[in-house]
């Protein structure tokens, strides 16, 4: 088969793999639809999975550059991925407030459908060719705090096997709180309950017996003030977390897995990541 010939129906075949989204809460009658895309990787497949959660402040999702990039950056380097659109506040709730009077979306709506993806995929693994006691999940800015809070806040038995939280939101209840998150993720009606911040500041209640982190972030992140992920890391080395922290000088935020968005310098994690997961499995 001429070469040529060989790269266009490998194209096409990754192509496919991305088109078939699922809806996770399928099984569960009256539920509104939440998808989840898979990208099943092939070749040289690595005994992990992942479960991709993109940022936008819990009202959003940056669904490309932190979504479906992502998911191809894994598929291509032997990593199946899947790609959650939790449900968030969307673009209404920021601008209108309307969750004063009404719930709208807002926790624990987007950690009750990473938990049900996990459950998904695992009773699916099969069918996705993928180690069911192997799937972790990666987020990116409010994703991270998602994936971080999946870590910590899910019963041990159904919390991812490692997590991978880039640049991401942590805390709800110090100076360097994300604010636009905080809103998006408890709602207008909600920002100044104490114990729901408390719960939520997630380098607050790191256990134990937390799951493998990679985390990163950049010292000039405009967005998501740094000190998010320094609060994070002091807490995952006082509880004995086995993590690795790269905090890069510059890269800003909202770089993905791209490889021309931030620098030169914040890209190398995704390299720093395959190598991390190869001292996992």
């Amino acid at each position: 088969m001429p070469r040529r010939l060989t790269l266009i129906l490998i194209s096409v075949l990754i192509a496919v793999s991305a088109l078939a989204a699922v809806n996770i809460w399928e099984e569960t009658p009256g539920h509104e639809r939440v998808e989840l895309t898979p990208y099943i990787a092939t070749g040289d497949v690595k005994p992990v999975s992942v479960i991709v959660c993109p940022g936008g402040s819990y009202f959003w999702h940056d669904i490309n550059v932190e979504g479906h990039d992502v998911a191809r950056w894994l598929q291509q380097n032997g990593i199946t991925a899947f790609v959650l659109k939790y449900r968030a506040g969307g673009v209404w709730a920021f601008v209108s407030h309307y969750r004063l009077l009404w719930r709208g979306h807002r926790y624990p709506d987007p950690q009750d459908d990473l938990l049900q993806a996990l459950r998904y995929v695992r009773s699916h693994a099969g069918k996705f060719g993928i180690d069911p006691t192997r799937i972790g999940a990666m987020g990116f800015s409010a994703g991270g705090h998602l994936v971080m809070s999946a870590a910590e806040l899910f019963p041990q038995d159904e919390r991812p096997a490692f997590v991978a939280p880039i640049y991401p939101v942590v805390t709800m209840t110090h100076e360097s709180v994300h604010k636009r998150s905080r809103r998006g993720l408890l709602g207008d009606s909600k920002t100044r309950d104490a114990a729901l911040r408390d719960t939520l500041s997630l380098e607050l209640h790191v256990p134990t017996d937390c799951p493998p982190v990679f985390l990163v972030n950049c010292v000039d992140d405009p967005i998501v003030d740094y000190r998010n992920s320094v609060l994070l890391d002091s807490a995952l080395t006082a509880q004995g977390v086995k993590h690795v922290y790269l905090q890069y000088r510059t890269g800003g935020h909202g770089f993905g897995a791209s490889d021309t968005k931030g620098t030169a310098e914040c890209r190398q994690w995704k390299e720093k990541f395959l190598e991390w997961i190869t001292t996992i499995y």
